[in-house]
């Protein structure tokens, strides 16, 4: 009985834990979700049910195909969701500290340096520090605000980050030398994958020119000579 219990509540947590990393969209819960996913079930196997009999297929079969896709549909879409919000957070994540870094190096304090970097950019990262500045006003501690945020954004860069950052304020490491070594650092990765994925360019044009540019090449050439050994041949 218990493990029945456990599954259940293991599932709600997994479920939760997706709509963290996907920032909560439309305010949803672990439980706000399934409904949706219910109602979607119910909306999609009565539209799908009506297009069968339309068409004169089995009702059984537009019937389980609309309820699984109306179930599985939202699930889809959230974890969409998920990928587009960690690219967003991953492409903004060196602006960011670039700007943390010299607000710090001017004499402001983090949270006032965060202040800045929400007032200055509009992404789901100054978003997920607005919701962390809230927090710590509200006297929640500054680790524990940003390891929460490490956790629920799924991204390894900003958790490494945060990772850092905790450490030096644990050991009373200057947060301004920390800033600088983790922007520096997160520039020459961002470098190391352009290097990488350029690397990558010529393999994936090879495809193209293989399945596109290389038959009109073909034809081109040896096109005219084909028409002349054939005229010549009858």
């Amino acid at each position: 009985m218990c493990i029945r219990d456990r599954q259940p509540r293991d599932r709600a947590q997994k479920l939760q834990a997706l709509i963290d990393l996907a920032g909560r969209p439309l305010g949803m819960n672990a439980g706000s979700f399934v409904a949706l996913q219910v109602v979607m079930a119910v909306v999609v196997a009565v539209l799908a049910l009506s297009l069968a009999l339309f068409l004169g297929l089995p009702w059984i079969l537009g019937l389980v195909f609309g309820v699984v896709l109306g179930y599985i549909g939202p699930q889809y879409q959230l974890k969409r969701i998920v990928r587009a919000r960690q690219k967003e957070i991953s492409l903004a994540l060196p602006n960011a500290l670039d700007l943390l870094c010299i607000s710090v190096e001017a004499g402001l304090g983090f949270d006032a340096a965060l202040a800045r970097v929400i007032e200055k950019f509009d992404n789901a990262l100054s978003r997920e520090f607005a919701f962390v500045l809230n927090e710590i006003r509200l006297g929640r501690p500054r680790h524990e605000a940003l390891e929460d945020l490490g956790k629920r954004s799924g991204v390894q860069e900003l958790a490494s980050f945060i990772q850092a950052l905790v450490q030096s304020d644990q050991l009373g490491v200057g947060i301004a030398r920390v800033l600088r070594i983790q922007s520096d650092e997160m520039r020459r990765r961002r470098r190391q994958k352009a290097e990488a994925k350029a690397q990558q360019a010529s393999l994936k044009m090879l495809f193209p020119m293989v399945g596109c540019i290389f038959p009109v090449l073909f034809v081109i050439l040896l096109g005219p000579p084909a028409i002349e050994l054939i005229f010549h041949v009858t």
